[in-house]
């Protein structure tokens, strides 16, 4: 049984009216873990139970490792999960919720992924926070719930970090015939590993993460990211904090809902769809959701940033 739920499709009559562009949010941030990611990570953790793992390990800046650890819960296996120092308090404190030890170790990602490496042993599987064919198939449910709810659309606008969410949708459009919808990825300029890699023409690797959507902070995106990137419609955008973190706060007043700015991205990245796409007039947008941000830490960038 899956440990994904499937969730809302809803026209946003806010959003339309403000970007002139029919809007739908596929509400993935009512998720049981607060975000997409259980899509993807549950349907991995269950198939490696099913084939014997008795321990999860996983390296997250705090999405990622809640999915993984609530898998870790509903299925009954031991959960540790290895975050940057990055990763808020509170975001931490969920995770252990969940029952999942959590080590704090290194200034990003990747050094705690490099950590992570060093806690495995035979019966020990790592769960990637984005880079697993597995995650990818689990995220593709998304797309088949998309086709089920609604007409379809002509672009989808996602967020990008390492690039599972992306390389699922794509697989999702790819297996019902949707190829010729268009893709909005949606990054901070602090993160856009993707935008840049795509703009030189080979895949880039950040010198650091500098964005208040920590989320977003892989600092290279997958290789299989950058191959579909270049051979579907993809059409990135590379957004200001300040941007991100308004897009999170209109999802909020419009729609009652508490997303980190690597969501909010997504909801401001509607302002390119004219610019990107013109001829588009049925938009989704994937409320991708994100455990990591308070409303009192929502309210603070907002006022920093006015």
């Amino acid at each position: 049984m899956a440990l994904h739920t499937i969730t809302p499709l809803v026209l946003s009559t806010e959003f339309s009216a403000k970007f002139d562009v029919e809007v739908f949010l596929k509400l993935d941030a009512v998720q049981p873990s607060g975000s997409f990611k259980i899509r993807g990570i549950g349907h991995a953790c269950e198939t490696y139970y099913a084939e014997g793992a008795s321990r999860f390990v996983s390296s997250s800046g705090g999405n990622a490792g809640y999915a993984v650890a609530y898998a870790g819960k509903q299925l009954c296996v031991p959960v540790t999960v290895v975050v940057p120092v990055t990763t808020s308090l509170h975001a931490q404190k969920l995770i252990a919720s969940q029952g999942a030890e959590v080590v704090v170790f290194g200034d990003s990602w990747i050094e705690a992924n490099e950590k992570a490496q060093t806690l495995l042993d035979e019966r020990t599987v790592f769960i990637h926070p984005f880079d697993d064919p597995l995650l990818w198939k689990g995220h593709s449910t998304l797309v088949e719930e998309l086709a089920a709810q609604g007409e379809k659309p002509d672009v989808i606008v996602c967020s990008v970090g390492g690039g599972g969410l992306l390389n699922g949708i794509i697989e999702g459009m790819k297996n019902i015939g949707w190829s010729d919808v268009g893709i909005v990825a949606a990054e901070t300029v602090g993160a856009a590993s993707l935008h840049q890699s795509l703009a030189e023409g080979r895949i880039v690797s950040l010198p650091e993460i500098a964005t208040v959507a920590t989320s977003l902070g892989a600092k290279t995106v997958s290789r299989r990211t950058y191959e579909l990137a270049s051979e579907f419609n993809v059409k990135t955008c590379a957004l200001t904090d300040k941007a991100a973190v308004q897009g999170s706060v209109d999802l909020l007043n419009f729609h009652r809902i508490l997303t980190e700015p690597a969501c909010g991205v997504s909801v401001a990245a509607l302002g390119e769809i004219k610019h990107l796409f013109p001829e588009a007039k049925r938009v989704v947008v994937i409320a991708c959701g994100g455990i990591g941000t308070t409303i009192g830490q929502l309210q603070a960038w907002h006022a920093d940033f006015a």
